[in-house]
């Protein structure tokens, strides 16, 4: 048996200075607690089943276990929170019956994080008093991981002495709870390395929850170097819509109670041109200039993804801060149109969007390329 040995390190946190003229924006959405009135938009997805793409000769996995957000014609902001775990039907599958998900990507997600992490680590971020609130994620994480996947990896624990094996990475590593030197790249990138989730701790304290660690590589255009040291309402204040609704400050609210060991989850989305999971703030002048060409583009249908967040929130059990958890998935628009009623409820999703939300999305110059192509494929 082996210990862990790396040549990374965990540098000291910095914030990422103001991008001039550009200042912060943020193409995410926040989370949405139930309230009342019907149910629109992203929500538990539709149970009806159309036979003729359940074929599995017919449908790869990719789009079989997609979560696909949309329940009907017409997206808002509304309640999507609920129990974690539980396995959702869709026209072409089903999601959700896990709290973590390895897919055909595993190995693939984890070398670009480790790349982006070598090129920029201000990406992972944990202010000191967080670092017990990373080892209860990691005696969280990995258990249930190993309880999800018994024949790909495994989870032992004896006092503080902890034996984590992971058979697609061969990997076979002896631990120290608490210590930080048992795991010299440090335990909060170990923990980004074995699973595809990005990671972001809230701390709870003076009666509000504080952004103030996480490994965040795969960013839907905000930075969470930027962002560490702030409260949950300053990192969503730019949200349209929101704050006229009092939907942040519920959510906080929501997120305040829950009780050790408690896990809920929500869905998030937007678009995203080629297969890029990283599209943080950092690196906006790479692809910004894609969103104004691509709704000429005739490879648009290949390249432009619909990008769904599966957002998990935890109540850590000894430490008490709030896990929240964050896995994108990617799907282009020639496999969305696969599935008929995908296709045509992101058509019409995309049409009717209100252009506040399109432009807050990012989708503003190309949503109608898309939703014209979706609707006519």
């Amino acid at each position: 048996m082996r210990r862990a040995s790396t040549a990374w390190g965990t540098p000291a946190p910095r914030s990422l200075p103001d991008r001039p003229g550009k200042g912060r924006q943020h193409h995410h959405d926040v989370l949405r607690l139930p309230q009342p009135g019907p149910r629109i938009g992203a929500g538990p997805v539709s149970t009806v089943i159309n036979e003729a793409v359940r074929d599995a000769d017919v449908l790869p996995e990719r789009i079989k276990h997609f979560p696909f957000p949309f329940s009907g014609d017409i997206y808002r902001y509304s309640a999507n929170v609920e129990p974690s775990r539980k396995e959702v039907s869709t026209e072409a599958g089903a999601w959700g019956g896990r709290l973590l998900h390895i897919d055909e990507h595993y190995l693939a997600e984890l070398k670009d994080r480790d790349e982006v992490l070598e090129r920029d680590p201000s990406r992972l971020q944990v202010l000191p008093h967080m670092r017990p609130a990373v080892w209860d994620a990691i005696c969280t994480l990995l258990p249930a991981l190993a309880e999800e996947y018994p024949d790909t990896v495994s989870f032992t624990r004896e006092g503080d002495l902890c034996r984590w094996r992971n058979s697609l990475q061969n990997l076979d590593v002896e631990f120290t709870v608490g210590d930080d030197s048992s795991l010299p790249m440090g335990p909060l990138r170990f923990l980004g390395s074995q699973i595809q989730d990005d990671l972001v701790f809230l701390d709870h304290r003076q009666d509000a929850l504080w952004l103030d660690a996480g490994v965040v590589t795969f960013a839907a255009d905000w930075s969470v170097g930027f962002d560490v040291g702030m409260k949950f309402l300053e990192v969503h204040h730019p949200v349209p819509r929101v704050k006229e609704e009092k939907i942040v400050s519920r959510a906080e609210q929501f997120l305040m109670r829950l009780q050790p060991g408690e896990q809920y989850r929500r869905t998030n989305w937007t678009l995203t041109i080629d297969r890029r999971l990283d599209t943080s703030t950092e690196t906006y002048p790479n692809w910004a200039h894609d969103r104004m060409t691509i709704a000429d583009d005739p490879a648009l249908p290949d390249r432009l993804h619909l990008r769904v967040e599966i957002q998990h929130m935890i109540r850590l059990p000894h430490s008490g801060a709030v896990l929240f958890m964050i896995r994108s998935y990617l799907l282009p628009l020639r496999d969305i149109a696969r599935v008929p009623v995908w296709r045509q409820n992101m058509g019409r999703v995309l049409a009717e969007l209100p252009d506040d939300m399109a432009e807050y999305k990012g989708i503003i110059h190309y949503r109608k390329a898309a939703s014209d192509w979706l609707l006519s494929a």
